[in-house]
């Protein structure tokens, strides 16, 4: 059990920009809860301070740090045609001070499976009007019997922050509280007029088959019945030298000559992975199925958006879709080679800007709204990536161990809650030796299949 032992409200130590400012098209995409993380630090014997020194200090950086980051002091507004809008009213964010009654050995491995792990991150009651739900929000804990062991749970608003500038965020901040600067590369840009459909107009229009319906069941007309079904999530550790035999099964027949570059790490895996789902749902060889991913375009977009750039800026993107039979029989490069054009197509500068421009039309933002549910709801209309198909994502080019707020870097980073569709996220290991991570949420009933084909490398 957690007890909060302080809350406090942190707004930035200077006077800040206020008013209304616009979200992008890329940030009205995306559900309005909060992303969540979990950072877990075993009791560093090394370090001079204790766990409420911590706390001031992260209390002061924090205020220190929302001076660049101000947005996130704000609150998110509806418009007009259910859009959402950004209130820089300097209400604050929050951060909340805990004690844990379990040692860090009782969460076991701290898997989202386990309900206990929610107790370590806020705690945000949605039932309040949005204009008073805080955009940041984190929660220090410390475990019972464990020196100055300790987590830290986040939550950033998903229309504020894609990833990559979440971690951005959170990697800045923890610089900050062990006393380190910031240098003028590490500052967000703030400015998301930089990337909307107004602003980078589309010349082309493309038929985007992301937005439209994935296959369903042979046999079915809807997919409720999937949606139904529980899933669950585990780790799944592939060594450097199992990531190097995938790349190498994924690049049979490759020379030096070939015009295309080899298969990439996040190809070979993601083709693994979709194909062992394919395998362990034991569907019919002519099932149809395709895989979604999303794709950081801060550098796909022309003029490139600054690498600093703070907000969502991602493409969403599906495969061809394609026969189980076929991701199956064929080579691992079959279902590489479609991810990878998948991949491609949201690389062209005019299909992003296409994409934009549908999603900036009332009917595209009708359609993706409707895509989203809320807990226990199951509607037919709904894009489901679940059974048959699969949700595939990369964090590999993500520093997500870097959160050394004066503690060393994080022993544990990982997502506190389970997809309610089958979701296979590549990561980085914390060895940093070349290993991955496959963080991988999928239906119980077929989940003892799924591993079972995917050490068959």
């Amino acid at each position: 059990m957690v007890s909060i032992k302080a809350s406090y409200v942190i707004t930035p130590k200077e006077e800040t920009p206020k008013g209304f400012f616009c979200l992008s098209e890329s940030d009205q995409m995306w559900r309005w809860s909060h992303s969540t993380t979990l950072y877990v630090y075993n009791d560093n014997n090394n370090v001079n301070v204790n766990v409420n020194e911590l706390v001031q200090r992260m209390r002061d950086s924090l205020s220190q740090i929302l001076v660049h980051y101000y947005p996130l002091c704000g609150r998110l507004n509806w418009t007009q045609g259910s859009r959402l809008k950004m209130d820089c009213n300097g209400k604050g964010a929050m951060l909340y001070e805990a004690e844990s009654t379990k040692s860090m050995a009782e969460y076991g491995d701290f898997s989202p499976n386990d309900d206990a792990i929610k107790e370590l991150i806020p705690n945000i009651d949605y039932s309040q009007p949005i204009e008073d739900i805080p955009l940041l929000l984190a929660q220090v804990t410390k475990f019972h019997g464990d020196g100055n062991a300790i987590a830290i749970g986040t939550a950033i608003s998903h229309p504020m922050s894609d990833g990559v500038s979440g971690i951005h965020f959170i990697n800045s901040w923890a610089k900050l509280t062990r006393g380190d600067a910031l240098g003028p590369h590490e500052l967000p840009f703030l400015d998301r007029m930089l990337f909307t459909a107004s602003s980078l107009p589309s010349l082309r229009r493309f038929d985007h088959p992301e937005f439209k319906p994935p296959p369903l069941v042979l046999g079915r007309t809807d997919n409720i019945e999937e949606q139904k079904k529980k899933t669950m999530f585990t780790s799944l550790k592939l060594t450097a030298e199992q990531v190097q035999k995938l790349k190498q099964k994924a690049n049979i027949g490759y020379s030096d000559e070939s015009k295309e570059r080899p298969y990439s790490r996040f190809e070979a895996i993601g083709a693994h992975i979709w194909r062992c789902a394919c395998m362990a749902r034991e569907h019919d060889k002519n099932q149809p199925t395709l895989a979604k991913t999303v794709v950081d375009v801060r550098n796909k977009v022309n003029p490139p958006l600054p690498k600093n750039y703070f907000g969502n800026a991602l493409a969403s993107t599906v495969t061809s879709i394609c026969c189980v039979g076929d991701i199956i029989s064929e080579p691992l490069s079959y279902a590489a080679k479609r991810l990878r054009e998948a991949v491609e197509r949201v690389s062209n500068d005019e299909y992003i800007r296409s994409q934009m421009e549908f999603v900036a039309q009332q009917e595209g933002m009708d359609k993706i709204r409707t895509q989203f549910l809320e807990k226990g709801e199951y509607r037919a209309n709904v894009s489901f990536y679940g059974n048959p198909n699969i949700f595939l994502g990369s964090w590999t080019r993500m520093p997500i161990y870097e959160a050394d707020f004066g503690w060393g870097k994080p022993d544990y980073f990982g997502p506190t809650g389970v997809s309610p569709f089958d979701l296979g996220i590549v990561a980085p290991s914390s060895d940093g030796d070349g290993s991955v991570v496959v963080l991988l949420n999928f239906q119980i009933q077929h989940m003892k299949n799924f591993i079972k084909h995917f050490w068959d490398i």
